[in-house]
């Protein structure tokens, strides 16, 4: 055979190694880049922090007659605390999970110090390695992790002043719990 015929077959695969090599290079080169800027500039460890909504609570001039017109008319199954919405867990759907819903008086200071007629409550899964996350980060706090039989809680203010609470949730016993907590 003639070597002139191999040799444009020779350069081009030749070529063609070289530019699957510098690929292969380039694509592990970013890898590792995206690894070295992620770790120098994340301080944060890899906790999960909000996992869902687990309330959403407002003001009202009535709640009794809001939380009777939200049953009548809407369905929802209320009590003296609001409802509760049952849900399964993403993760594991032979868990259950819950949403609480709650009108609160107009008058009451359980949102303070916001000035907002709402809070948000948000589930976490490990309140106290947050906790001490969003402490170093100089979130501010309105108040001390308090602990119940159905979860941890915690309230933090966000750059608006909204009052947010945080809720590290057992829902093994809030299931059993008739409602939501006295506010």
């Amino acid at each position: 055979m003639n070597k002139v015929l191999f040799l444009p077959k020779i350069l081009t695969m030749k070529k063609t190694i070289l530019i699957v090599i510098a690929l292969v290079a380039s694509f592990g080169l970013g890898f590792a880049v995206k690894s070295i800027i992620v770790t120098k500039n994340n301080n944060h460890p890899k906790i999960k922090r909000v996992t869902g909504i687990g309330g959403i609570f407002f003001k009202c001039k009535d709640p009794a007659k809001v939380r009777e017109w939200y049953k009548v008319h809407l369905g929802l199954d209320t009590d003296q605390y609001g409802t509760k919405f049952e849900w399964r867990q993403g993760a594991d759907t032979t868990k259950k999970g819950f949403t609480q819903w709650s009108p609160f008086n107009e008058k009451t200071k359980y949102f303070e110090p916001s000035t907002k007629d709402f809070m948000i409550n948000y589930r976490v899964d490990n309140m106290d390695a947050l906790v001490i996350e969003l402490k170093k980060e100089g979130v501010a706090f309105a108040d001390t992790v308090e602990s119940y039989s159905y979860g941890k809680f915690v309230h933090i203010i966000d750059v608006e002043g909204n009052k947010i609470e945080l809720w590290e949730s057992n829902d093994i016993e809030y299931d059993k719990f008739e409602g939501g907590r006295t506010k």
